[in-house]
């Protein structure tokens, strides 16, 4: 585990790195290692992704109404869809950090500005890392969070809604939670605990329908939202609020076509380092044995055995990840697989963003104790760390890497930016 003061350093310098490379592209240019020539190679790359699921980005993007779109981001935007009216969707969603935050856990309710200033400022503390919004909603995209507790499957939403869904649509489902999520949204103090932790939606219906008052008295977004979805503003919902906010997410964050994309199905660039990190990702490295389909990702749930960090979300160093949402055992320390595109500016990685750097996440796959100091950890948390390790089965398990390996690797995934 980090010091304070070697993890303050670490987002300092993520976050200057991030800062530079916020505004670059998908370069039609074949950075930093000269151009593949080796056209076997070439063609099996290609074969392999197809292979494993690969999409044209127009089969991996959904139609919608723009009009609902541009409300969903003016809403998106607004502070006054938390219930103590100083946060908004944007303030852990940022550009510059790839739709994350550029921190390890997010700081929710009573926390300003952005990246190390955020961290500073006292707001309550989120126990998992902010997850990226890239192609969240598109075809085939129906698992959501660390944990999956929304997830679309044989036709049905399964939520913390139980059977009262608010949708048949995952992505709106998902878009519900944050607003009534302790320390995300709603501050955790006595008051709340005390009035709206409830067993039951009742409480959640209470703080959605606060929400939706407000935006009907907003003489801006009320009547933009009415005029979105044909309907008086008196009759707007806390479902359209939601339905608007998911289409533009479904939107604003679609997949655009990447680098690798241009490889693979208009024959375009790939220099030697990509090529062979790409070779790595399909064949040894064994990273599309969950990285797969079209988003780089199978959406099950695996345990990599990355640092704990922070309080987590069960408390006392620990976050159990799918068990918290299923209650079987077996599922303890699982999390769902997150897709790869953008990869290389959304650090830091891992649920709880104890990993600061894209190779240090890989190394972790293969070989989780390089980074770790046992003196360190008190005797819970090698314990939690022994059981994740076990937990991962060993026919996912990449062989081992050289450091120019893993370089290739960080080469060929940054092929998946945009």
């Amino acid at each position: 585990m980090k010091s304070v003061s070697r993890l303050f350093l670490s987002l300092f310098l993520l976050t200057a790195t991030n800062a530079c490379t916020e505004n670059q592209g998908a370069s039609e240019e074949v950075p930093n290692s000269p151009a593949a020539t080796d056209n076997l190679r070439i063609e099996t790359l290609r074969r392999a992704a197809k292979k494993n699921g690969l999409l044209p980005v127009s089969e991996m993007q959904s139609p919608g109404e723009p009009h609902k779109q541009k409300i969903g981001g003016e809403l998106f935007a607004s502070k006054s869809l938390s219930l103590n009216g100083q946060i908004s969707c944007q303030d852990c969603h940022l550009d510059k950090f790839g739709s994350t935050d550029g921190l390890p856990n997010a700081v929710g309710a009573g926390a300003t500005g952005e990246g190390i200033a955020r961290l500073k400022s006292g707001g309550q503390i989120v126990p998992r890392n902010v997850l990226p919004l890239w192609g969240r909603g598109g075809p085939g995209f129906d698992t959501f969070f660390w944990d999956g507790k929304v997830q679309k499957a044989e036709g049905k939403v399964l939520s913390q809604f139980g059977t009262m869904a608010p949708s048949d649509d995952p992505l709106v489902v998902a878009v519900h939670l944050p607003f009534v999520e302790l320390r995300e949204m709603i501050s955790d103090n006595p008051s709340v605990r005390d009035t709206l932790v409830k067993e039951d939606v009742g409480a959640a219906e209470y703080v959605y329908t606060n929400l939706t008052e407000r935006v009907q008295r907003d003489p801006k977004l009320g009547t933009r939202l009415a005029k979105a979805y044909q309907k008086p503003v008196d009759q707007i919902s806390f479902g359209d609020i939601g339905d608007s906010i998911a289409q533009f997410i479904r939107h604003n964050f679609r997949i655009q076509k990447t680098r690798f994309h241009k490889f693979v199905f208009n024959s375009g660039p790939i220099s030697d380092s990509e090529l062979r990190g790409g070779i790595l990702f399909y064949g040894r490295g064994r990273c599309s044995a969950c990285h797969t389909g079209p988003y780089f990702s199978d959406f099950e749930f695996h345990s990599i055995p990355m640092p704990q960090l922070g309080f987590g979300k069960n408390g006392f160093g620990n976050d159990e990840g799918r068990y918290n949402v299923t209650f079987d055992p077996a599922d303890r320390y699982l999390f769902r697989t997150p897709p790869l595109y953008n990869a290389t500016k959304t650090g830091p990685y891992g649920h709880s963003g104890s990993e600061v750097t894209l190779e240090s996440s890989i190394i972790a796959h293969f070989d989780p104790l390089r980074g770790l100091d046992p003196d360190e950890l008190s005797v819970e948390q090698r314990t939690i760390f022994y059981i994740r390790l076990k937990a991962s089965p060993s026919d996912k398990i990449p062989a081992a890497l050289s450091d120019r390996e893993v370089s290739d690797l960080v080469a060929f995934i940054s092929m998946l930016d945009f």
